[in-house]
């Protein structure tokens, strides 16, 4: 193809993720299995993950949940539980059959998150490994759902390089925490792309904010950062900021030809 779009690194991609949130037949993208077949049909190339949503893994027919992770897994998109079923499975001291029931659908990575737990290092660690020593690419996710006070950069560098450690493949940054980050310390926020555990990190969107957050996110931290929570219908666009197109990034490609 010699008239081609604005180039953007291609999968298996390190930097640059998109991690989409499958919130099943909803507003935000109806990914019932033939919805999902026309996405893939398109997006594919611009999707890393896809994250079931919530309990979606357990309240959705199993059936349904399968032929889905079977068309993300077609596609070379890597399906992952999100977090809220392992705090669900923890609160009920049934993590052991929360990886049963996630290795039967065929899921191969799942989120453990503490949104609304909380878990001692060792504990953390131990959780991690355990999901990592049955061969699940492990996504641990920073941060609460309502925090009190804004993150200290050096503390959670501590905290993810000991997740990296136990066998956490990346981090996610939970979207309140971030807000609250940017809106009492800027300056802090400013600084997240120069720490060294940056690049291993997907940052959260909101898909309520969309596409202006997201714009904002592109423009401060380049074209190559990593996002997650990212609506089904709102894959494509993500693509098209990334590579400058859309008024959230101000048509950023035509400064190439000095516009």
């Amino acid at each position: 193809m010699t008239f081609a779009p604005p180039p953007r690194s291609e999968k298996p991609r390190s930097a640059g993720i998109t991690a989409m949130i499958d919130f099943g037949p909803d507003e935000m993208g109806w990914t019932g299995e033939n919805g999902l077949r026309d996405l893939m049909a398109c997006a594919a190339p611009f999707i890393d993950m896809a994250k079931i949503y919530a309990l979606n893994a357990i309240l959705m027919p199993e059936d349904a949940v399968k032929a889905n992770v079977a068309i993300y897994r077609d596609n070379d998109v890597t399906p992952y539980t999100g977090g809220v079923l392992f705090e669900y499975a923890y609160l009920r001291s049934e993590v052991d059959d929360m990886l049963d029931h996630v290795e039967r659908l065929g899921v191969p990575s799942l989120e453990i998150s503490e949104n609304y737990v909380t878990l001692e290092p060792n504990a953390r660690h131990d959780f991690i490994a355990r999901a990592a020593g049955r061969g699940f690419a492990v996504i641990w996710e920073f941060g609460r759902k309502n925090p009190e006070e804004p993150f200290d950069l050096d503390e959670v560098g501590a905290m993810i390089q000991g997740a990296m450690d136990a066998g956490a493949r990346h981090v996610i940054l939970e979207q309140s925490e971030l807000d609250m980050l940017e809106d009492v310390s800027p300056d802090d926020f400013a600084k997240l792309s120069g720490q060294s555990w940056f690049p291993d990190a997907l940052i959260e969107g909101d898909p309520y904010r969309f596409p202006r957050q997201h714009g904002e996110i592109i423009r401060q931290f380049g074209p190559e950062v990593n996002f997650a929570n990212i609506a089904a219908g709102q894959c494509y666009r993500l693509e098209g900021l990334r590579r400058g197109i859309g008024r959230a990034v101000d048509y950023a490609m035509f400064r190439n030809y000095g516009l």
